[in-house]
């Protein structure tokens, strides 16, 4: 658990990077992807390795993913390398087996989608929760902590599923279970905006009721057997005696702490941050000549470890 901390830190980032051309975060448009094949009667174990590859690969390649490569002239087998380089780099932090599961499922993520992709083919309710903002902190009888902008639950529970099926194989569970129970543990709130822990307080002995009749209407459009499926994990959700409900607690709550750290880290940001452990400015044949710029620019600008000194002035 404590190796593969790091990891899904760097992929709750994936909630916060867009690329042009394309609506939503790389978590949302993934969430999207997940539910449009899901919906088209995809073996949930496929799905569950392909987002899961996708995602390690994306950890560092942000929005590069394996069309965009494509898209840039790779070819299959140079596109796959790409990403595998990336996935290689988070070794050490997951289990054998599913380094070899994602592993397996990189070539399935270089080619161009051939049906209808993201929102196109998604749920209604999939759509929806990718507009339903998170509550954020909330706590009986206290304001609510408001921090911005605001995840969506399709980032939510994107990565919660992920974070799950990487974990099943460390708690003995099945992946494809993992990431379905992550995938759909806020099928509510695709009608039920989020008032938090405080608000969930008040409605008290209504929500157990909202909750399975606004879960039931939208398990109700998918197809049977993947609706069967579903009503047996989501029972578990609030439990963990079965292995799949320990993989999916243990990335619900990791995913909620690290999303706080996120709004955290952020509002403490510094430039010296960037310019000295980010190394913003990096070497390069032209690291001298940006050194010099800041030099020049006078004192107030930060230029670094490793910058030439300059004259005050």
């Amino acid at each position: 658990m404590r190796a593969a901390a790091p990891l899904f830190r760097e992929l709750g980032d994936l909630k916060r990077v867009r690329t042009a051309g394309c609506a939503g975060s790389v978590a949302e448009r993934s969430f999207l992807r997940a539910w449009t094949a899901l919906a088209r009667g995809a073996d949930p174990g496929e799905v569950a390795a392909a987002e899961c590859a996708a995602a390690v690969a994306g950890a560092r390649l942000a929005g590069v993913d394996g069309p965009v490569l494509r898209r840039c002239g790779l070819g299959e087998r140079e596109a796959a390398d790409v990403l595998r380089r990336s996935v290689e780099t988070h070794r050490g932090r997951l289990e054998p087996r599913t380094l070899d599961r994602l592993a397996e499922a990189l070539p399935g993520l270089v080619a161009e989608p051939s049906g209808p992709s993201g929102a196109d083919g998604a749920p209604r309710f999939a759509r929806a929760l990718c507009a339903q903002p998170r509550a954020g902190a909330t706590c009986p009888g206290r304001p609510r902590l408001m921090a911005e902008p605001a995840e969506s639950h399709g980032d939510h529970c994107w990565a919660t599923a992920v974070c799950a099926a990487l974990l099943a194989d460390a708690f003995g569970a099945d992946p494809a279970d993992a990431f379905l129970l992550g995938l759909a543990h806020h099928l509510h709130n695709a009608v039920l905006p989020d008032a938090g822990f405080a608000g969930e307080e008040l409605l008290g002995e209504y929500l157990p009721g909202i909750t399975a009749r606004l879960t039931d209407r939208e398990l109700a459009g998918l197809p049977p057997s993947l609706a069967a499926r579903l009503t047996a994990l989501l029972d578990a959700r609030e439990e963990t005696a079965r292995p799949a409900s320990r993989a999916f607690q243990a990335a619900d709550v990791l995913d909620r702490v690290l999303q706080t750290h996120h709004h955290a880290r952020a509002a403490a940001f510094t430039a010296e941050q960037a310019l000295g452990e980010m190394r913003l400015v990096h070497d390069s044949p032209v690291a001298d000549f940006h050194h010099a710029v800041l030099a020049a620019a006078g004192p107030g600008e930060p230029v670094g470890p490793g910058a030439p000194g300059r004259e005050s002035g």
